[in-house]
C-alpha cells in the first residue's frame, strides 16, 4: 500500500531538454536539496532513463531512498513524440497507456510513480474521445497502485472544464506553461485552486524574461537581498503555484531552493501578478 500521507514537495526539478547531461543534473539536483524530480516517456525532450540513472547514483550515494522522492512522469500522444516509442503505435490508446508507464517504471527502477500526467490534449479545440480513453487508463493504472496520482498538462480551462464534466475522477494536479502576460495563467489557476487542483508552473523564468529585466522587479529583489529569479519562484508560491525549474547550473539550484525562505508581502505579489498583464 502506497504511503498517502507523504507531502508533495514545494519544488520540482524539471529534466527536459538535457540529453547526456541528465544523470548527472538530476543526481547533483537531489545533491543540491530537490525532492521532487519531473520527467516524461518522450524521448523528443527528455531521457527519461537518463533519470533513472541519476536516481540509481544517488541511491547508491545514500544522498536519498526511493521513499524521499516525488517522482512524477507524463504519457504522451504519439503526435508528440519522434520515431523513439515508449509503446505499440499499432495498439489502442488504453495499453499504450499502461505500456507508456510500464516502460517508465523501468527507466526509473521503481514500481509506482507519484504523480502520472498526461503530456497534453490531443486537441487544443477541447477535451475529446481520445482524451477521456486516455484518463480512464491513466485512472486505471493508478486504480492498480502504479501511480499514486494523475495529472494533465498543456491545458486551456476550456479542457478543464469539459473534462470535469466528463469524469467522475479530476485531476490532482495541472501542469501549464505559465506566461506572465496572461496575467500567470490566472482563470486556469482560480478553477485549481477552487477544486483543490495543485497548480504547477513551468517556465516561470524562460517565458517571462521581460520580466527577469523589470527595473521595479531587479529592484525589488535588490530591496529583498535577493535575485530576480528568487523572487519570481517566492510570487508563485505565493499565489498557490507548485514551481519548476530546470536550471543546470548548481548555484542556481541552490539559489532557487533558497527562494522558500523569501516571503514577499500581499501588496509585493499583486504588483507582480500585474506585470506584464
Amino acid at each position: 500500500m502506497l504511503n498517502e500521507r507523504r507531502s508533495v514537495p514545494d519544488f520540482l526539478y524539471g529534466t527536459a531538454w538535457k540529453e547526456d547531461r541528465t544523470p548527472h543534473l538530476t543526481e547533483l539536483a537531489l545533491r543540491v536539496g530537490f525532492r521532487g524530480i519531473d520527467t516524461a516517456n518522450q524521448r523528443r525532450h527528455y531521457f527519461e532513463a537518463g533519470v533513472g540513472q541519476g536516481l540509481a547514483a544517488a541511491y547508491a550515494a545514500g544522498i536519498v531512498a526511493r521513499p524521499d522522492l516525488f517522482l512524477q512522469t507524463k504519457f504522451t500522444y504519439q503526435h508528440g513524440q519522434d520515431h523513439r516509442l515508449p509503446y505499440d503505435p499499432e495498439a489502442g490508446l488504453s495499453p499504450q497507456v499502461a505500456q507508456s508507464l510500464a516502460s517508465s517504471l523501468e527507466h526509473l527502477g521503481t514500481d509506482y510513480v507519484d504523480s502520472y500526467v498526461l503530456h497534453g490534449p490531443a486537441s487544443a479545440l477541447g477535451w475529446s474521445n481520445a482524451d477521456g480513453e486516455v484518463w480512464e487508463a491513466m485512472c486505471n493504472e493508478r486504480d492498480a497502485g502504479r501511480a499514486r496520482f494523475l495529472g494533465v498538462s498543456n491545458v486551456s480551462l476550456r479542457h478543464l472544464e469539459q473534462m470535469m464534466a466528463a469524469h467522475a475522477h479530476g485531476p490532482t494536479f495541472v501542469q501549464n506553461r505559465c506566461f506572465a502576460r496572461l496575467k500567470w495563467d490566472k482563470d486556469v489557476r482560480l478553477f485549481c485552486q477552487e477544486r483543490k487542483i495543485r497548480y504547477q508552473g513551468f517556465s516561470l523564468l524562460t517565458a517571462n524574461v521581460e520580466v527577469l529585466h523589470d527595473a521595479w522587479l531587479i529592484d525589488l529583489a535588490a530591496r529583498t537581498n535577493a535575485t530576480p529569479a528568487q523572487v519570481v519562484f517566492s510570487f508563485a508560491r505565493s499565489v498557490g503555484m507548485l514551481p519548476l525549474t530546470g536550471t543546470s547550473n548548481a548555484e542556481h539550484m541552490r539559489q532557487d531552493l533558497a527562494s522558500r525562505d523569501l516571503e514577499l508581502a500581499p501588496e509585493m505579489v499583486r504588483a507582480i501578478e500585474s506585470l506584464a498583464g
